[in-house]
């Protein structure tokens, strides 16, 4: 019996926040599972029974991306209406690789079966993603984390990567302060602060006066994928493994200097 529309509702914000942190834009990772869904609704075939239905769906965003029309590509500035961007829309295959099993926790078979390629090229391809990982240009990051032995953890993993942490903070006011100050390249945010302050108001306010890609970390992700209005790009679940982490950044960083490119 195929999965109900109601079973595959349920797994879209794991796809949506995979899509996201994908191609760098909720409009563009948005458009690729919207486009997903118009093939689910034609053929029901298309996601076979019996099986995993998230990883059923991760292949599908696959298979859509591969079969991409060119023709639909283009900058998005001079429309209000999303469209696929096909070769720069998804990053190498080692970065796919990294997310699916970094980020989204995928076994390297699992993850073989969702690129349809061979397991031992997966492990292949994981092992460059890790050493390109190392190669991106050190980074300026600001932390926005109440308890203090998770920020300090955050720290660590940040400068293993070679990237420099310019300030932690608790509060709303004293993360924008910092954020005024060191111009950071990167945030990683928590969603509840200290006392009534709020690390999406802190990062709203951030976001006022600079360009710069936000992970949240957070034990209340379903505050951040509602499926209503604009939601961050990367998001990451606690608790969360540190591989998590080193991936979420790596992503963050890549997609941004290509934007900036």
């Amino acid at each position: 019996m195929p999965y109900s529309t109601g079973d595959i509702a349920a797994k879209l914000p794991y796809l949506r926040r995979y899509a996201r942190a994908l191609t760098g834009s909720q409009a563009t990772g948005d458009e690729y599972v919207r486009t997903c869904l118009e093939v689910i609704a034609r053929d029901r075939h298309q996601i076979a029974e019996n099986v995993d239905l998230q990883a059923e769906l991760f292949r599908l965003f696959h298979k859509v991306y591969a079969s991409a029309d060119p023709k639909l590509s283009h900058s998005g500035r001079h429309s209000g209406e999303p469209a696929l961007r096909t070769v720069m829309a998804l990053p190498p295959i080692e970065r796919q690789v990294l997310l699916l099993s970094a980020l989204e926790r995928y076994s390297f078979g699992d993850v073989a079966y969702i690129l349809d390629v061979p397991e031992e090229t997966v492990r292949d391809l994981f092992n460059r993603a890790q050493e390109s990982m190392m190669s991106l240009a050190a980074a300026k990051v600001l932390i926005i984390e109440d308890e203090p032995v998770i920020a300090l953890e955050l720290k660590s993993i940040v400068e293993s990567l070679g990237h420099r942490v310019v300030g932690t903070a608790d509060r709303e006011k004293e993360a924008v302060a910092i954020a005024n100050r060191a111009a950071p390249n990167l945030v990683l945010a928590d969603i509840q602060l200290r006392g009534d302050d709020s690390g999406i108001e802190a990062v709203r306010r951030i976001l006022e006066r600079h360009s710069v890609p936000v992970i949240f970390i957070t034990a209340y992700p379903e505050r951040l994928l509602t499926g209503k209005g604009v939601e961050p790009t990367f998001i990451i679940s606690k608790p969360y493994d540190p591989s998590m982490v080193r991936a979420a950044v790596s992503q963050a960083l890549h997609v941004s200097a290509g934007a900036n490119a």
